[in-house]
């Protein structure tokens, strides 16, 4: 059973065997097109060391539309925006960046430009692969999609990551149960707080999701609905989704 939003999600912090526990956010934030003050404050009171952020702007002016919202959470850009068709991440000081690169993936004729914004960070001894992904609506594309994603964490050459976004397909679908029989699935590993993220006034379907390599111990994950400090009328007004909290212990490396 899920545990409530008010329990204690654990902190950021380093651990005495050289271990680190990560907060890692996941959201989509279509395209800053709401409110982007009360998408801040949501951003702001998970108090993530990592966002993996889907549909962020990636148009006129996209860079700077980004790295204000990063400032408004205190946080700063690590990769992605329109140079990954979409996909972001935003990191906290904590952080330390040891490389990034945005993907593009192949375009299907008629359908959106697709993306991943990947990277390679640490927080004290412990090493970590990111990537974001917003993966297509088109079922067959969305598939090979999620292969790709596999084999882009595959050649990051660490040994633990995490990786997340909107799949636009719910768990029991091909492309979702394809990424959890090599991943695993946080929500499934470690409930906490809510399940469904879409849409943030009717949640009824779970299509966004924080997967980790095995290796990483999940201390909790779901949508941080109740918790101290965010309100339900902020994530109401933020964007069409909710968002995606996950409390990591990694290994150190």
């Amino acid at each position: 059973m899920p545990t409530s939003p008010s329990s204690t999600l654990p902190d950021s912090r380093t651990e005495s065997d050289g271990s680190a526990v990560v907060r890692v956010l996941s959201y989509n934030i279509r395209s800053m097109r709401d409110d982007t003050a009360a998408l801040a404050r949501t951003i702001s009171a998970c108090a993530p060391d990592l966002v993996l952020i889907q549909e962020a702007p990636r148009f006129f002016r996209w860079r700077k539309k980004l790295a204000r919202l990063a400032r408004a959470a205190d946080l700063v850009i690590l990769s992605g925006g329109g140079s990954a068709a979409g996909p972001a991440l935003l990191c906290s000081m904590r952080a330390t960046v040891e490389r990034t690169e945005d993907v593009l993936l192949p375009l299907t004729p008629g359908l959106h430009r697709r993306g991943f914004a990947t990277a390679v960070v640490r927080f004290g001894g412990v090493r970590l692969g990111v990537l974001s992904c917003h993966l297509s609506l088109q079922a067959d594309e969305r598939y090979a999609q999620g292969g790709m994603l596999l084999d882009r964490l595959a050649g990051m050459g660490v040994d633990h990551a995490v990786a997340g976004g909107d799949l636009n397909e719910r768990p029991g679908g091909r492309t979702f149960s394809r990424l959890a029989e090599t991943l695993r699935d946080c929500w499934t590993v470690a409930p906490w707080g809510g399940e469904n993220t879409s849409t943030p006034e009717d949640p009824h379907q779970r299509i966004d999701a924080l997967f980790a390599t095995p290796g990483i111990e999940v201390l909790g994950c779901g949508v941080p609905s109740g918790l101290p400090g965010v309100s339900e009328d902020d994530l109401r007004a933020a964007t069409d989704h909710l968002p995606v909290l996950a409390a990591l212990r990694i290994p150190a490396s």
